[in-house]
C-alpha cells in the first residue's frame, strides 16, 4: 500500500515494526484531516450554490 515504508532506500537503519505502524498511523491521520478540510470546502460551495439557486427561483 505504501511502498516507501520499510524500504531500505529511504532509511539507513531498520526501524521496529511498532515505529513503522506509528508512522503509518500519523500519515493516515494527516491524510484524513486533509480530506476533511477539502470536504468542508466542498460542502460550503454546495451550500452557496444551493442558496444562489434558491434566490434566483424566488420572485423579486
Amino acid at each position: 500500500m505504501f511502498p516507501f515504508w520499510g524500504n531500505p532506500c529511504y532509511g539507513s537503519e531498520p526501524i521496529s515494526h511498532k515505529t513503522s505502524l506509528e508512522r503509518k498511523l500519523k500519515f493516515l491521520i494527516w491524510m484524513r484531516d486533509d480530506l476533511e478540510s477539502k470536504l468542508a470546502g466542498l460542502n460550503a460551495s454546495i451550500d452557496t450554490i444551493r442558496q444562489q439557486i434558491g434566490r434566483s427561483d424566488s420572485p423579486t
